[in-house]
């Protein structure tokens, strides 16, 4: 174990992220964790709107390239240290799954499937990182993780079923959600160990550029979608490289570095519940009862997820 990873502190500007210790996660990173999941929520609404005049692998490369743009600036003025060259393999896969595939097959199936589905396949990603960091990463399986994580699965099905129209299909849609799920896990559990040498920061920076480049076939077609797109779905593409991607995969990084990843993993089971008080509240749809207790229920879940051992 490096000093890093037995040390907690809070990390200057530019310096390695050092995990949390066992005794629990600081107030700061729950914080930052908890505006994540609340960007990454919004997202939703955002890809939704945007999804009508730009398509997914084109919406995917307009948000990662303008997070590479933002990102990279900051990283240039702060003059953040890069990573040591023997994480470059690692940072690659992270960015491949965590902001290519994920993105990509998030953005199609949920165009092609209603949200509420899309939800309950995504919150598989939870269970896969828990499963994945206790096998890999030795982060092991508490108690607390593993009875708050199904307690919050339960809930996000419930809102799942609540707000599904067309209900669990086996189709394209259906497989693209579970992509993105295995490829949300498998982007998590890679991304961890990164932080342990490098700020949270430059590894976003650097994982977002490698998806983009992933993304450069989709540039053609972008061009054509933006040329007839609307102004809002324009505003939501800005939207969602600012906010869900440049500050959020930032926050996330920051947070992660500081916990473990099947805490956060679990935290994020307050998306479904976020994403649909946020459409009650911009796009006036009233939520069925159902959902609210799902919402509920993985709101508890969520908090016995993140109790000390």
């Amino acid at each position: 174990m490096t000093s890093a990873q037995a040390n907690q502190g809070t990390a200057s500007p530019g310096s390695p992220e050092t995990p949390a210790p066992s005794s629990g996660t600081p107030p700061l990173a729950v914080a930052a964790g908890l505006l994540t999941v609340f960007l990454w929520a919004s997202a939703f609404i955002g890809i939704r709107a945007a999804g009508d005049d730009i398509d997914p692998g084109a919406l995917t490369l307009a948000r990662l390239f303008i997070g590479a743009v933002l990102l990279g600036a900051v990283v240039l003025v702060r003059r953040v240290p890069m990573p040591p060259r023997s994480d470059m393999p690692r940072l690659i896969l992270c960015g491949l799954l965590w902001f290519g595939v994920y993105n990509v097959a998030l953005n199609a199936a949920e165009q092609r499937i209603d949200a509420g589905t899309t939800s309950m396949i995504i919150s598989l990603g939870p269970v896969l990182i828990a499963v994945l960091a206790g096998l890999l990463l030795k982060e092991g399986f508490p108690r607390p993780l593993v009875v708050g994580g199904v307690v919050a699965l339960v809930g996000v099905v419930l809102i799942g079923f609540a707000t599904s129209s067309k209900g669990l299909e086996a189709g394209t849609g259906s497989a693209l959600a579970l992509l993105a799920a295995a490829a949300y896990a498998g982007g998590v559990v890679t991304e961890k160990p990164l932080l342990g040498n490098s700020s949270a920061l430059v590894i976003t920076w650097l994982a977002c550029v490698v998806g983009a480049v992933l993304c450069l076939p989709f540039l053609p077609q972008l061009i054509d979608n933006l040329a007839h797109a609307s102004g809002e779905s324009i505003g939501w593409t800005l939207y969602l490289g600012v906010f869900p991607t440049s500050v959020a995969f930032t926050t996330w990084g920051y947070a992660l570095a500081r916990s473990t990843a099947g805490k956060m993993g679990a935290l994020t089971y307050l998306s479904p519940p976020i994403a649909v008080t946020l459409a009650w509240l911009i796009l006036d749809e009233t939520p069925p009862w159902l959902a609210v207790v799902g919402g509920a229920l993985s709101l508890a879940g969520v908090v016995y997820s993140q109790r000390k051992k």
